[in-house]
């Protein structure tokens, strides 16, 4: 679930990016000048950014894909601890 989410929020913020890059074409003749004073403010940003993002989409993911979760591992603990079922094999693996 994590790596998903990390590959989720990765692409979303290069997309960020390359938008970004492209609307910026008239500062690239100061490139130097901000890297050089604004670079550390920036890449702070960048990180938190990146941070919240990745806590939103980890969030939605959870939301989206874990829905109802204890609901169907309670019902697959009840099949395991009633008799005979079609989870034999596996009731017998955990058992071991």
């Amino acid at each position: 679930m994590i790596t998903n989410a990390l590959f989720i929020t990765s692409i979303i913020f290069i997309a960020l990016l390359l938008f970004l890059l492209g609307e910026c074409r008239f500062l690239v003749p100061y490139r130097m000048l901000l890297i050089y004073k604004y670079g550390t403010p920036i890449t702070s940003f960048l990180a938190v950014l990146f941070v919240n993002v990745f806590t939103a989409v980890y969030l939605i993911c959870r939301h989206l894909f874990l829905k109802d979760t204890g609901r169907k591992l309670l019902h697959l603990d009840h099949q395991m601890r009633s008799g005979p079922s079609v989870l034999d094999e596996l009731s017998r693996y955990l058992e071991d």
